[in-house]
C-alpha cells in the first residue's frame, strides 16, 4: 500500500475506508462520508468556538457523575450500517467529527473515539459548513441512529432541535429556539441551557 504523507496524494474522486484513513500521515483534517474525502474548514473563528466552549461547559457541567460523557472536535466518531453485528476498519465507509457530542454507551468509546451512533450531536454551522450540515449529515446521523441532532445557527442566534423518531427512522423538529431561551434536550429534561449565555460574545 502506498504511504500517503500529502494530502495531494489522495484521489478525491476515490472511495475509501477508515482502514485507509488510519494510514494516513498528513496535517490537514478530513471527513469521510460514505468512502468519499471531506476536507474540513479552515480553523473555526471565534464566535464558533465561543459557542462551543459555552455548549461544552454547560453539558459537562450537567453530565458530571452520569454514565453519559460529553466530547468536541476534534474527535472522530464511526459511523457504520446499523444492521451489520461485526464491522471491520475496511466496512467503515464514514468518519466525522462533530462539533459536540454526547455518547451514554461507554462499549462505543475506544482509544480511536467513537464507534457507532453518539447519543445527541451538536452541529455549530459556518457558511462553508452549512450545506453538510443541514443535509449531507443530517442524512447520516438520521440513517445511523443518533437521537437527537441540534444545529446551531451563529448568525442567527437559533437552535433547529431535531429528535429521531425511531420506528419511523426519520427526524422530527419538535423545537425550535431563540437566544432569549433556555434551550432542554429530549434526552435529559432537566438540563435547560441558556442561549443567552451561550451566544454572548
Amino acid at each position: 500500500m502506498t504511504k500517503i504523507t500529502q494530502f495531494s496524494q489522495l484521489d478525491l474522486n476515490g472511495s475509501y475506508s477508515y482502514a485507509d484513513y488510519l494510514t494516513w500521515r498528513f496535517e490537514e483534517t478530513v471527513e469521510l462520508i460514505r468512502g468519499k474525502i471531506m476536507p474540513m474548514s479552515p480553523a473555526p473563528n471565534f464566535n464558533h468556538q465561543s459557542i462551543s466552549k459555552n455548549l461544552l461547559v454547560e453539558i459537562g457541567i450537567y453530565l458530571k457523575g452520569k454514565s453519559c460523557q460529553v466530547f468536541h472536535a476534534p474527535f472522530d466518531v464511526r459511523l457504520y450500517d446499523r444492521k451489520k453485528s461485526l464491522v471491520a476498519n475496511h466496512d467503515i465507509y464514514t468518519v466525522v467529527q462533530p462539533d459536540l457530542c454526547v455518547i451514554c454507551d461507554k462499549h462505543k468509546l475506544d482509544n480511536k473515539g467513537c464507534l457507532g451512533a453518539p447519543d445527541w450531536i451538536i452541529e455549530i454551522l459556518s457558511k462553508s459548513t452549512a450545506q453538510k450540515d443541514t443535509q449531507t449529515k443530517y442524512q447520516l446521523y438520521q440513517e445511523a441512529g443518533v437521537k437527537e441532532y441540534w444545529l446551531v445557527y451563529p448568525y442567527e442566534a437559533t437552535v433547529s432541535q431535531f429528535v429521531l423518531n425511531e420506528p419511523e427512522e426519520k427526524y422530527q423538529l419538535i423545537k425550535m429556539y431563540s437566544t432569549r431561551d433556555n434551550a432542554v434536550p429530549f434526552l435529559f429534561p432537566e438540563l435547560a441551557i441558556d442561549l443567552t449565555a451561550v451566544f454572548a460574545q
